[in-house]
């Protein structure tokens, strides 16, 4: 093994005895594809031939960036490489968070003279293959362009071959559970991914299941507050609605009295006595409520009337609205009776100023 080999095995296996964390902020270019990526499905890996042909004549510039790595990869080294989806970061980030795995980054530097031994020894053995397609998300990036060159930059690559683990999360950082920089061997490699899986996977998987155990209870109070906001309001309505029903009662006994005493009774006040009443609720602006009897022959003006009697400030000009169905009770409708306007036996409107 060369002396750079080793060097890297014995950085590897001394950041694998003391793996550390470290949340890493992404950079704009890359958060925005998160925003596009989150309701949308997987791209499909395979290219027409036709295409995969050109492609493979023409310069790497002019690739579509989401398929420049896979494009410089098997043009040197073939199709036999770990299944590395052919997309933007954020989409791999979020196909990583579905299917519950870590996300293998490899940075590739084409022209780094390290580079040609590890594609050809390692991401092209058939361990790492195997290993990597069945516990890993893999995402691979030209080091110098696009999404790569941002990662590169935001993880500080200073060496290449470079990989990372990376574990989805959500918002404007990542997780970085493992980072190599240099040559390393297949067994190397599999030995480093295996066991930041053991060390990492159950805080990993804790750490998930008490976020999401967080989310679910902060919307269980959100929706228990909802709860007894509601109920609260429906026994202040209640005790208003009684309020003003004791106030009208009274009122109403007295009014009959006096009318029954008076020796002036025409025919047609007889006649209107005798009719049944309509309850009419009024809410005004400010939240104050008043109940009042009517007739239900009485006019639609009676009610403005009424309101004009109270004397209450705001209620200089104004309209009467209903609510369900809505229906605005203005001048066409102040002659019309309680019942023909379906106000009766019972209606509640809205004092809307104008």
């Amino acid at each position: 093994m060369s002396s750079t080999m080793r060097e890297t095995s014995r950085l590897a296996e001394a950041s694998i005895n003391g793996i550390v964390r470290r949340m890493v902020n992404l950079p704009r270019s890359i958060l925005g594809g998160f925003s596009r990526v989150m309701g949308g499905g997987r791209r499909s890996q395979t290219l027409p031939s036709s295409y995969q042909y050109q492609i493979l004549e023409q310069d790497i510039q002019n690739v579509p960036e989401e398929w420049s790595f896979l494009t410089s990869f098997e043009y040197q080294y073939g199709s036999m490489h770990p299944f590395f989806y052919a997309c933007r970061f954020a989409e791999a980030m979020k196909i990583a968070e579905d299917d519950h795995k870590f996300l293998f980054l490899y940075l590739h530097s084409p022209d780094h003279p390290f580079t040609p031994s590890f594609c050809e020894e390692t991401l092209r053995s058939e361990l790492v293959v195997q290993f990597l397609d069945a516990n890993f998300t893999s995402w691979g990036a030209l080091a110098y362009r696009g999404d790569g060159l941002q990662m590169a930059t935001t993880l500080g690559a200073t060496n290449f071959p470079f990989c990372a683990v990376i574990a989805p999360t959500r918002g404007e950082s990542i997780t970085v559970l493992q980072q190599l920089e240099g040559p390393v061997s297949p067994a190397e490699l599999v030995e480093i991914l295996q066991r930041t899986m053991e060390e990492q996977g159950s805080a990993f998987g804790c750490s998930k299941l008490k976020r999401d155990e967080k989310i679910r209870a902060d919307r269980r109070l959100r929706e228990e507050q909802d709860r007894a906001y509601h109920a609260a309001l429906q026994e202040d309505k209640e005790r208003e609605r009684l309020k003003n029903r004791s106030r009208a009662i009274p009122k109403k006994a007295h009014d009959e009295r006096l009318k029954q005493n008076s020796p002036n009774k025409d025919p047609a006040s007889k006649a209107k006595d005798s009719q049944p009443s309509s309850q009419i609720l009024i809410r005004f602006p400010n939240g104050e409520r008043r109940e009042k009897s009517f007739s239900s022959m009485d006019k639609v003006k009676s009610i403005y009337s009424y309101i004009d009697s109270l004397g209450l400030p705001g209620t200089e000009n104004y309209r009467l609205i209903a609510s369900f169905p809505r229906r605005v009770y203005g001048m066409d409708e102040m002659n019309m009776t309680l019942k023909d306007a379906s106000l009766h036996p019972r209606a509640s409107l809205f004092l809307e100023r104008q």
